[in-house]
């Protein structure tokens, strides 16, 4: 395999939802590789704590507060990398939550919070991210959606809905912008263990309950997921597009 495949020096990649978890993640790999990294996150001393650690690492960044439910923050945060690094290359649609109600109890708000976040913030970042590469001729879009898009789960309708939309949005994009030698794939995440699932994950019938369901018998680590956005962000993937890349240690192979 030629290594310099997985080369991103001189490029740019803006990674959503990158101040803690498989973001962040993400963000410090793509660095590692060479890139340029934008890290995107509500809060803006969060932000600039993770853009430091991985300057310390030697690795070019920028922090970018932005609220990505906001077309007119996309908007700037696109417009402030381009006047930082002169172009965007790479975007990783990574920001997200969920919320745990019965279907029958889920409000207009609760709809509207998780459907904005997870399915409209996607959409109109690569929107605005997509502009740039049409012009350019070139780019790679990742969203992360989740295994929750290919199959169901109770309690979690709207993250359900959300990520399934992820991924005709996704099919959709690489659709029209294929021509543009811009490649659209997403990434279906199963458990892995972070900050933010940690605390649930020390209750043993939670944790039991979803390695039953894995055949892999483990939860999976941040690093289990940053092998495969690398390929997705990199020249190995050029002919690949629309598609779908699931980490999850089989639990949809069943």
């Amino acid at each position: 395999m030629n290594q310099g495949m997985f080369d991103l020096t001189g490029r740019v990649a803006i990674v959503t939802g990158s101040t803690r978890g498989i973001g962040k993640g993400i963000a410090e790999c793509l660095g590692k590789a060479g890139a340029s990294v934008v890290i995107v996150g509500r809060n803006g001393t969060d932000c600039e704590r993770v853009a430091e650690e991985l300057s310390l690492l030697g690795m070019k960044t920028l922090a970018m507060p932005t609220d990505v439910t906001k077309l007119v923050e996309v908007e700037r945060l696109m417009q402030k990398t381009e006047e930082t690094f002169g172009h965007i290359d790479i975007l990783v649609n990574n920001a997200g939550g969920a919320l745990t109600r019965k279907a029958e109890d889920i409000t207009e708000a609760e709809w509207d919070q998780v459907l904005d976040l997870d399915l409209k913030s996607v959409f109109f970042c690569s929107q605005r991210a997509g502009i740039r590469m049409i012009r350019q001729q070139r780019g790679k879009i990742i969203n992360t959606a989740s295994i929750m898009g290919l199959v169901g789960q109770k309690l979690t309708l709207t993250y359900c809905a959300a990520k399934t939309g992820v991924l005709g949005v996704t099919r959709a994009l690489a659709l029209e912008w294929a021509r543009h030698n811009i490649q659209v794939n997403a990434l279906c995440p199963g458990f892995i263990l972070t900050s933010i699932n940690e605390e649930a994950m020390k209750d043993e019938k939670i944790l039991n309950a979803t390695l039953r369901k894995t055949p892999a018998g483990r939860l999976g680590q941040v690093s289990d997921m940053v092998g495969a956005v690398l390929f997705l962000a990199s020249d190995a993937s050029d002919y690949m597009t629309g598609q779908t890349l699931t980490v999850d240690g089989g639990w949809t192979a069943q």
